[in-house]
């Protein structure tokens, strides 16, 4: 059988040379099939990598054309840049995945779908979408009741809603030493003070949250058990059981972002399992699936459904018809395991280019994750060093956006993998170690 990518670079070439022109309609994966005598599965993979090279386009209903203006070019990393390779944001999007989400989308133009899609929805949405985000969480050890589950416009909003439920203005939240940017930004609108827990090479510490709530009492917990983003940490089973005990005691409830934890389908049950009754469980499809049409949803405690959904009201934050009716279909047709299994199988390529450009470097993270923390070695500091790299075209996060105490902050950064293509990253990555290994002040500018 032929590389699809030997094909892929043959069909390139073509339009490097002007014989397919920008715009110029290509043939259907089929009679590409039969032309180049390969197999239709791998006509498709030879489509799906010329759309990664943003060679091509596909238009649901009409095809896949040639693209009208080529992709920006890459910055040549070396030397100061304007262009930019951004290591901050990481939305993942997989080769065919646009493809796969407008067939998907395709049945929305039917007048009745599209007519019920228009209505409007509330924080509960719809049966079916409730149904499908239950069977989507489902575990062993962890049935969602689909009663429990509503509906924001993407994750944040679901983790904004529960903060702005659980915590009243001037309270506390219990949150990990390193936590999610938007969270420090969510309490500082709402009034609310972060209160940092201790952690350790398990998660959250049971025992340091109880210090914390003894201390002066905590409204709620908010924490990452599933690939905690910066650190790469997942919680095993016996430290979330004993952390469900503890939430008991301290009559708390735990927002439980679970975010990235489709990456992770072998870790333990989440939070919510050991602690149904204690535990706000969020999750969205912006990182399963794209961020551009996205929902969040939240699985509440049974007697909390009611204030959750007043605060999502509140806040404006449900999601919309249009959105929740396509994310029903992408969740029960296979196209979201789909996508996800892919987004797997690209973050662990992500991780061993990682690994082998910033080899001897201290890097925390996991295999399977989108990101990784990286320890600078002396003489460089977090600032200095993301400056440096900014002029070399580069953005990355310093260890001061996750934490929560500024005087505690390390020398290290954020690497978010997810969106520059592979070469590409290999090729920032080795840079940035090659920076790493000059002294600050020969990096300083002119």
């Amino acid at each position: 059988m032929r590389d699809f990518r030997r094909v892929a670079d043959a069909v390139a070439g073509q339009i490097t040379a002007g014989k397919l022109k920008a715009g110029q309609q290509l043939p259907t994966q089929r009679a590409f099939a039969r032309r180049h005598g390969i197999a239709e599965s791998t006509a498709g993979r030879v489509y799906g990598e010329l759309a990664r090279r943003g060679l091509v386009v596909g238009e649901v209903g009409r095809g896949t054309f040639v693209r009208a203006a080529p992709p920006a070019a890459s910055p040549a990393l070396a030397e100061p840049s304007d262009a930019r390779v951004d290591l901050e944001l990481n939305y993942p999007v997989v080769a065919g995945q646009s493809e796969l989400l407008g067939t998907g989308l395709a049945r929305l133009a039917r007048p009745d779908v599209l007519a019920a899609a228009l209505r409007p929805v509330g924080a509960a949405g719809t049966a079916a979408a409730r149904a499908a985000v239950a069977a989507l969480l489902g575990r062993s050890g962890w049935e969602p009741d689909p009663g429990c589950v509503l509906f924001a416009g993407n994750g944040r909003q679901a983790i904004a809603a529960a903060l702005a439920t659980l915590v009243p203005a001037g309270g506390r939240l219990g949150v990990e030493a390193f936590t999610y940017p938007v969270v420090k930004a969510l309490a500082g609108r709402l009034g609310v003070t972060l209160v940092p827990v201790d952690c350790d090479a398990a998660g959250l510490v049971p025992d340091a949250l109880r210090s914390a709530h003894r201390a002066a009492p905590l409204s709620a917990v908010y924490l990452q058990p599933t690939l905690h983003n910066p650190l790469g940490v997942t919680m095993p089973a016996d430290r979330r059981a004993e952390l469900a005990q503890a939430l008991r005691e301290l009559d708390l409830v735990a927002v439980e972002d679970a975010i990235w934890s489709f990456l992770r389908p072998d870790a333990p049950p989440p939070l919510a399992a050991y602690a149904p009754e204690r535990v706000v469980h969020a999750d969205s499809l912006s990182k399963r699936l794209a961020p551009g049409l996205t929902t969040g949803f939240a699985v509440s405690p049974p007697g909390l459904t009611d204030r959750l959904a007043a605060g999502l009201r509140s806040g404006a934050w449900t999601a919309t018809g249009y959105a929740l009716e396509a994310a029903t279909g992408w969740l029960t047709d296979g196209t979201a395991e789909t996508i996800a299994a892919a987004k797997r199988a690209d973050a662990a390529e992500r991780q061993r280019i990682a690994a082998d450009a910033l080899r001897g470097f201290t890097l925390r993270t996991d295999p399977r994750a989108y990101f990784c923390w990286w320890e600078l070695p002396d003489p460089w500091r977090a600032d200095t060093f993301v400056a440096a790299a900014a002029r070399r075209g580069i953005a990355v996060t310093p260890a001061a956006s996750f934490a929560v105490l500024p005087h505690r902050t390390p020398s290290a950064l954020r690497l978010g993998l997810a969106s520059p293509p592979p070469p590409l990253l290999r090729r920032t990555l080795t840079a940035l170690a090659a920076l790493a290994r000059t002294d600050p002040d020969d990096a300083a500018p002119d």
